[in-house]
């Protein structure tokens, strides 16, 4: 049961969410990627915390990265369904209003035969995603009356964003995410959304005669259209002032569509451990985002994801831990195991610390396994998360008489 949001208080304690994105694996040669790294300092911590694996959506279900960290921040990803492009518009910076039709859009290679060959254009470097992104900037920027606004994001992705008073949500990606097959057409779910199939399959045609020339990004996908929900915001539910420190765009625009203040923090752990140690004196709340983990899951690099977690435990652990916050809670948004090389439905390893933590002194490690013996056992729901939060920072009061 999800109760805090009457039963939530100020008060001067600090939390810190930290998210290892795609933290959580499968067994190669016996163990998980998390199990096979070696991590001394999380392991201790694990010994004075509270361990358990958390649900993103439900049983079964391979939660996408929206839903995952709207559960994590406490709202039912069920409830609030955002799609992919407002997060991303939101991330870029882009002040965007109710009837916005936003996009996540991937730059691609397409072969002449009209199939994909790489649908990340073979990753290319976020500088040349900001030249293409003003190429096709002053190239498109109408469709009939559809004004069209097009922002570079990191390596292949950028965000577009269509203005004007007749469209609606309810469309189909483009993106059939596979390569070796031709991209979908975007498609209008309901007939409201016939004027922004239209804009979009425009769009998409257009970027292709702009990009025509070159090597690699001559082809774009879109996914996740959508106009922006409206969503209470976290200093309204849970009496919080929170923050987000996130390189990534996405993830900064979850954040923004949940009320947390978006600090600027670089692209670097060192840069985003900088940030975090000089606002945690503003902020009650802070989510700490680091990407790269599912990177290397998406990629299939089972040791690329073993190094990246033994470094998290080697060169970030210790720096948090000396920043004294009063709840501590490491975790991901979702699984991501090398095996698969995607997201999938399993569930997600966390550790809680806090002065109020029970069974603390157990002979534990940080695991997979060691959380499925913890004291939350394997399912629990990750919307309830917050719950733990607020609660060992005393920020609830009793409910009931």
């Amino acid at each position: 049961m999800q109760l805090p949001d009457s039963l939530a208080v100020a008060n001067e304690k600090k939390i810190l969410l930290v998210v290892l994105d795609g933290l959580g694996g499968l067994p190669v040669d016996g163990l998980t990627e998390l199990e096979t790294a070696a991590t001394p300092n999380l392991d201790r911590l694990a010994v004075r915390s509270s361990l358990g694996l958390h649900v993103p959506v439900g049983l079964g279900i391979t939660p996408g990265s929206g839903p995952a960290h709207l559960a994590l921040f406490g709202y039912d990803p069920l409830k609030y369904q955002v799609g992919r492009g407002v997060l991303e518009a939101l991330g870029v910076g882009l002040d965007i209003g109710p009837q916005d039709l936003c996009a996540r859009a991937n730059f691609a290679t397409i072969g002449k035969d009209g199939l994909l060959l790489d649908r990340r254009a073979g990753r290319i470097s976020t500088d040349r995603c900001t030249e293409l992104c003003a190429r096709l900037r002053q190239a498109i920027p109408m469709l009939g009356d559809v004004e069209v606004i097009v922002r570079p994001g990191r390596e292949h992705r950028f965000v577009v964003v269509f203005r004007c008073a007749e469209l609606a949500s309810g469309l189909s990606d483009s993106d059939p995410q596979h390569e070796g097959v031709a991209p979908n057409e975007v498609r209008a779910e309901n007939p409201a959304a016939e004027k922004s199939a239209r804009a979009a399959n425009a769009f998409i045609r257009e970027c292709a005669r702009v990009l025509a020339d070159e090597p690699k990004a001559n082809f774009v996908l879109l996914r996740g259209l959508d106009r922006p929900p409206r969503i209470p915001s976290m200093r309204e539910r849970f009496k919080l002032k929170p923050a987000c420190i996130a390189s990534y765009p996405m993830y900064r625009g979850l954040a923004r569509l949940v009320g947390m203040d978006v600090v600027e923090a670089g692209n670097s752990w060192e840069t985003e451990l900088a940030a975090l140690h000089e606002q945690m004196r503003n902020y009650d709340f802070l989510f700490l985002h680091l990407k790269e983990t599912d990177k290397a899951g998406e990629d299939g690099d089972f040791e690329a994801k073993v190094e990246l977690i033994e470094r998290f435990d080697e060169e970030v652990v210790p720096r948090l831990l000396r920043m004294n916050f009063d709840v501590l809670c490491i975790t991901g948004d979702h699984s991501t195991p090398t095996r698969l090389r995607r997201h999938s439905w399993h569930s997600v390893p966390f550790l809680l610390c806090s002065p109020y933590v029970r069974f603390a002194g157990l002979k534990e490690e940080f695991s997979e396994a060691a959380c499925a013996r913890g004291v939350y056992g394997c399912q629990t729901p990750s919307v309830l998360l917050m719950n733990l939060l607020l609660a060992h920072s005393l920020k609830l009061e009793k409910f009931g008489a």
